[in-house]
């Protein structure tokens, strides 16, 4: 594990480099989905993640696992292109990275999955893989009238000198970023946030 120093040193420009700017993004677009932190203390946390996608579940499973690379945001991955990135749909099966020069990352593993409805992984993801920690993520599908809701829940316990829950916040919004741009993949083709048009311009004739 880092020494308490360092591991804040690394909490510190997490949180400058993604969570503020995405912050910033989901006020501008409210709907996109809802995130919060479910409960926290200095041994852990959980946070939950919602947002509702206008597809199948089967079609928003499929793109969840077999397009993981198409979608995950490459600022989050170890080698800087989320084209590495696959997740072995089996159990025990590796979400992994493959780096340059025959290297590679194990981020989470499968320990569950019920296509086009559940899909449970165990790992400390991103910063949080030098701590003294373990978590598990739990993504669960169901269909409705507008589409099908995707629940994420991520809990998270270990030990850090300052608190684990220092980590709450800033894990929360970058889970939230990566399934709206789940959602955005599946929806538009592509995981940047559609562009939205603004209205037209109306002109009136001047009063006589």
């Amino acid at each position: 594990m880092f020494p308490g120093d360092a591991a804040d040193h690394i909490m510190m420009r997490f949180m400058t480099k993604f969570s503020v700017p995405f912050t910033a993004v989901v006020l501008l677009c409210p709907g996109w989905a809802f995130a919060e932190v479910a409960d926290s203390s200095t041994n852990g946390f959980t946070v939950k993640t919602s947002v509702t996608i206008q597809a199948s579940p089967d079609e928003v499973y499929r793109r969840l696992v077999h397009n993981v690379g198409d979608w995950w945001n490459p600022q989050h991955t170890f080698s800087g292109d989320a084209r590495n990135l696959t997740i072995d749909e089996k159990p025990m099966g590796c979400f992994c990275e493959t780096l340059p020069g025959q290297g590679a990352v194990r981020h989470m593993e499968v320990l569950r999955f019920v296509q086009g409805k559940t899909l449970v992984l165990s790992g400390a993801i991103g910063p949080l893989q030098p701590l003294a920690a373990a978590a598990t993520m739990t993504i669960q599908l169901t269909p409705g009238d507008t589409g099908t809701t995707v629940e994420v829940t991520y809990a998270v316990a270990g030990y850090l000198t300052a608190g684990m829950n220092n980590w709450a916040a800033p894990v929360d919004s970058v889970i939230t970023e990566q399934f709206t741009r789940l959602k955005n993949f599946v929806e538009h083709g592509s995981p940047a946030p559609p562009l939205r048009t603004p209205p037209a311009q109306t002109s009136e004739a001047p009063a006589k």
